[in-house]
């Protein structure tokens, strides 16, 4: 029984943004969902479904060409649930020193035949530092049920003004994972460009992803649904805007939707120095406004109010 997976690979020009240069954000999130599947259907030896992605920290760029290795570890059970830390160093080529650019947190669901959740093995931390990532990971399940719950709570209706911006399109058989339905790192892609869309829009410059939290995925999206994503700006901080994201599905054959897929996204932009820039200031102007601002402020105080899941420093996992 394996807990470990990791892969190695080039960032190709084809995962890089506009800029031609560095990798998109929305890509390296298909990267973790990639290692983390690996990692989750290894130790359970069965398929396995993405259920939630948080703590995602884009700590440096990465740039096209890079040597990439993404690490995913498993670090506590449930009965049926893997919380599963997954990495991403990347390095030039010619020197091979890798340095972090990436960390999240993955919780997958093991999935019997007829697609229902299914045991997997109790896992016991081997060495000091998995005791103490496993120990503080456990600490933050309870705070992130909270926060699902409060995000699931809000209203977003036409009585808020601020800026949206909204995709939708068909889910086609490239998108399919091994399940049948569109895999997680798809989804989270679609996430992070319409939310991209709608920072850009309001900043009028380009903007990338510093931190993603509360990805929680709560009903498949199959190949052929009609595919809607709304991102609303909600928040802006002194140098960051806060995104709101909603994905939603349905068969083209009928009228009802079902969400499937909610989270919070900050971008920021950048100076040439790679220093956040100052960005135009969001003014509340109804209640919803309003309402969904302090709704921002209130999941920065709850994340700042976590203690910080220390990864080893030698990027062992």
């Amino acid at each position: 029984m394996n807990d470990v997976m990791t892969l190695r690979f080039l960032a190709a020009p084809t995962d890089v943004s506009e800029d031609g240069v560095t990798v998109q954000a929305g890509r390296v999130l298909e990267w973790i969902d990639k290692a983390g599947y690996a990692c989750a259907v290894g130790y359970s030896g069965g398929y396995c479904v993405t259920a939630y992605v948080g703590n995602v920290h884009f700590t440096r760029p990465i740039r096209n060409g890079d040597l990439i290795e993404v690490t995913a570890r498993i670090v506590h059970t449930g009965r049926s649930s893997m919380q599963v830390v997954v990495t991403v160093d990347a390095a030039d080529i010619r020197d091979r020193v890798f340095r972090p650019a990436m960390d999240c947190i993955l919780a997958f669901v093991a999935m019997d035949g007829e697609r229902r959740p299914t045991p997997v093995p109790p896992w016991t931390p081997a060495d000091p530092e998995a005791r103490q990532l496993s120990a503080g990971l456990v600490e933050r399940i309870e705070a992130r049920s909270a926060i699902r719950d409060l995000m699931r709570a809000q209203e977003y209706t036409d009585e808020g003004t601020t800026p949206r911006e909204r995709f939708r399109f068909l889910a086609s058989p490239t998108d399919v994972n091994w399940g049948g339905n569109a895999h997680g790192g798809i989804v989270m892609r679609w996430i992070d460009e319409v939310a991209r869309a709608c920072a850009m829009r309001w900043c009028g410059d380009d903007a990338v992803a510093v931190y993603s939290g509360g990805i929680h995925f709560l009903n498949p999206i199959h190949i052929g649904d009609v595919v809607e994503l709304e991102a609303r700006l909600i928040h802006t901080g002194p140098h960051s805007m806060h995104i709101a994201v909603h994905v939603r599905a349905r068969d083209p054959r009928s009228e009802d939707w079902r969400e499937t897929t909610q989270c919070m996204s900050v971008f920021v932009t950048r100076d040439a120095s790679g220093k956040a820039s100052a960005v135009r200031q969001l003014v509340p102007v109804s209640a919803e406004d309003r309402r969904l601002d302090e709704h921002a402020l209130d999941l920065v105080r709850r994340r700042s109010e976590l203690d910080p899941l220390h990864f080893a420093t030698e990027r062992k996992y």
